[in-house]
C-alpha cells in the first residue's frame, strides 16, 4: 500500500511539472515557438508525471486513488493543450 508521504511527494512532483509546463505553454503562445527545447522538456515531464501517477495508483487506497486521479486529469488536460498548441490547434484555458 502507498504511504501518504509517497502520494504527497508524487503529487508535489506532478504539480512542479504542471507549473513548469504551464509556464512554457504561456511562453510558447507569446513567442509562437513550437519546438523549443524547454517546451519539449515540459511535455516530457508531464508524460513522466502521468506514468508515475499511474504506477502509484496501483498500490493506493480509494482516497489516495481519487487524489491521484484528480491530479492525473489536470496534468493530462495541460498535456493535451500543449499537443494542440504544438500542432496549431485551438487554444483552451487550463484548469488550475
Amino acid at each position: 500500500m502507498a504511504t501518504r508521504l509517497s502520494v504527497d511527494n508524487c503529487i508535489n512532483r506532478c504539480e512542479e511539472a504542471f507549473s513548469y509546463a504551464s509556464d512554457q505553454l504561456t511562453e510558447a503562445r507569446k513567442q509562437e515557438h513550437y519546438y523549443d527545447v524547454e517546451f519539449s522538456e515540459a511535455q516530457e515531464e508531464l508524460g513522466q508525471a502521468i506514468m508515475e501517477l499511474e504506477k502509484l495508483k496501483d498500490s493506493s487506497n480509494a482516497q489516495q486513488r481519487e487524489r491521484l486521479d484528480r491530479t492525473r486529469i489536470k496534468v493530462q488536460q495541460l498535456q493535451n493543450e500543449m499537443i494542440l498548441h504544438n500542432h496549431g490547434g485551438p487554444s483552451y484555458t487550463t484548469l488550475h
